[in-house]
């Protein structure tokens, strides 16, 4: 008996020290919410960037042409780009956070939606291509996937 009061007792010290720790961290502050959407941001664009490198030194012929490489990392941009809209809906323009995103995105963001939805759009045309892994399709499928991401960056992002 005098086990199972014991054994209760240290449960219940414990699950209050659990909930004296959670109870005592803030909630995140307006900027500090700001700064995690950039960094997000960022880190998805860093990633579309990772994968398209690879293929971009081929189409530039700096890298040696693999379908395989080309069309795993097609597919892989085509599951990233979806994300831009969702990770531009929260407005950082309040906060002093670094970043390649221009203001105006907030103020356009009807257009700034239409834009990435098109990169979508290219994003999954080129993956459908890439699988097919003929060389040149995947080649010119690249170029015209490039022509979506700077149709955005013309507007939405600093040089």
């Amino acid at each position: 008996m005098l086990k199972q009061i014991v054994g209760i007792g240290l449960v219940v010290i414990s699950a209050s020290g659990v909930i004296s720790v959670s109870a005592q961290q803030a909630e995140p502050t307006p900027e500090e919410l700001a700064a995690q959407a950039a960094d997000t941001r960022q880190s998805l664009f860093k990633l579309l960037r990772y994968n398209l490198n690879m293929i971009s030194g081929m189409a530039r012929g700096t890298v040696a042409f693999d379908a395989a490489v080309a069309e795993r990392n097609a597919n892989r941009i085509a599951e990233l780009a979806p994300m831009i809209p969702e990770l531009f809906a929260a407005d950082t323009r309040a906060y002093n956070i670094e970043t390649e995103a221009l203001p105006i995105i907030w103020d356009r963001m009807d257009e700034f939606t239409e834009k990435a939805n098109n990169l979508v759009n290219a994003a999954n045309t080129f993956a459908a291509t890439a699988r097919g892994g003929e060389r040149n399709a995947i080649l010119g499928g690249i170029r015209a996937f490039g022509g979506a991401c700077g149709n955005c960056h013309e507007t939405f992002r600093e040089d």
